[in-house]
């Protein structure tokens, strides 16, 4: 099974099984070694590239045509069809890659996440990428990970030049793995432009920034293709194998590794497409890079400034799922009900509608609910705080209902 290679997200087994809570999770133990200063540089090696022309790929090429057609055309009076060399567009290509780079990479930063030790100093515990987005007065925001600031008690942010800045954690969500920083914006002149990532297409030629294994601050650039504008990636908080959601991910092979997290995913325009957050490694995987599409991460990022959090709608519920346990005959259920959501503990709205522990809820408003991740979309992408839904479910081997009203989640 493919492991994502990162300290948040992961496929890996690991042997506590932890219950689910619909409005928050109970955090597993990060990875120790993603986002950590590594001792070894294994298996970091240049790849050759082949130059592929594709039609209409870049603004630049289309300038370069019309120029040389205007040239053609000046004082002769006709028309006349003007080809390309190869060179000539493999050269306005690499002209396009390098010009994107040089827009971004200013506001490329590197960032410290400092943990106290045994002894109650602060150590540097992991570090990161992040993008400065936007200027507030005399300082400047920047978005990045959750994964890369959770548990953190201080931030650094390193400029491009290698300036320490210490920063301000204004916000941070869990389920869209962001967060937001602030910090002092003397000598941060670079903004960066976010783009429309809802117009990206497979094929697509995109680049990756960031400060991978904390290899110095000025960023590392590669370069790679959209693979998929859209891909559904189911994740695991808890690193026990159940699925707690799934996120839609622009897939691509531009490089990300270990401390690319946070950082850019650009287009030729020199426009943040995405969110640099994962990659999938195991034996025989390459190429299979994930970043947070933008116009997913605009929404949540002003949320994390204007209230600190992502307000979200509660239903107050952990479960787990029926189906991945056995010897349940004293659910008394009927032998049709294989799949479902054994309620493990009531709280709030749900515990005022009078659901219970071991009450198997089984659908939500007519719609059928088999999974904590079908539970999750139905809360958070087609409900809202207020909403008054109706919970069908089983207890003692009968089918009941009730009405609740979704609350305010708390703190994610």
């Amino acid at each position: 099974m493919s492991l994502f290679d990162d300290d948040f997200y992961s496929t890996k087994q690991r042997k506590d099984r932890r219950k689910q809570e619909e409005g928050g999770w109970s955090k597993g133990k990060p990875f120790s070694s993603a986002n950590s200063p590594l001792t070894g540089l294994r298996g970091l090696t240049d790849r050759g590239s082949r130059t592929v022309w594709l039609a209409g790929g870049t603004g630049a090429v289309i300038m370069l045509l019309v120029v040389l057609l205007v040239q053609a055309l000046a004082g002769t009076g006709s028309a006349k069809p003007v080809a390309l060399s190869p060179k000539q567009m493999e050269d306005s290509y690499n002209n396009a890659v390098v010009q994107a780079a040089e827009r971004v990479k200013l506001a490329i930063v590197s960032i410290v996440n400092l943990q106290p030790n045994d002894k109650n100093e602060l150590k540097q515990t992991g570090i990161g990428s992040g993008i400065v987005f936007e200027k507030n007065g005399s300082k400047v925001r920047i978005v990045t990970n959750y994964h890369v600031v959770d548990g953190g008690k201080q931030f650094e942010v390193y400029t491009a030049s290698g300036e320490k800045k210490k920063a301000e954690l204004l916000g941070k969500d869990q389920i869209t793995d962001l967060a937001v920083l602030e910090t002092d914006a003397s000598n941060l002149t670079s903004i960066a432009e976010f783009g429309d990532s809802g117009s990206l297409k497979a094929g697509e030629t995109v680049i990756a920034l960031g400060n991978p294994l904390g290899l110095g601050f000025s960023p590392t650039v590669t370069k790679g293709i959209v693979s998929s504008p859209k891909r559904s990636i189911p994740i695991s908080f808890a690193m026990d194998g159940q699925y707690d959601w799934e996120m839609e991910l622009i897939q691509t092979d531009a490089s990300i590794n270990q401390g690319n997290s946070g950082g850019a995913l650009v287009n030729l325009n020199g426009q943040v497409v995405g969110i640099n957050s994962l990659k999938i490694s195991d034996m025989g995987v390459e190429g299979l890079g994930f970043a947070i599409p933008i116009k997913d991460a605009e929404p949540v990022i002003r949320s994390l400034i204007d209230n600190h959090k992502v307000i979200r709608p509660l239903m107050g519920v952990s479960t787990q799922e029926l189906q991945l346990f056995q010897g349940t005959e004293e659910l008394k259920l009927p032998a049709d009900v294989k799949r479902g959501l054994i309620v493990i503990e009531a709280s709030g709205p749900a515990k005022i509608a009078g659901l219970k522990s071991e009450d198997v809820i089984v659908a939500i408003n007519g719609k059928k609910i088999e999974t904590t991740v079908q539970l999750r979309k139905f809360l958070y992408n087609e409900s809202k705080i207020g909403d008054k839904i109706e919970v069908a479910y089983y207890r003692e081997g009968k089918k009941q209902k009730t009405e609740l009203t979704l609350a305010e989640a708390g703190e994610n």
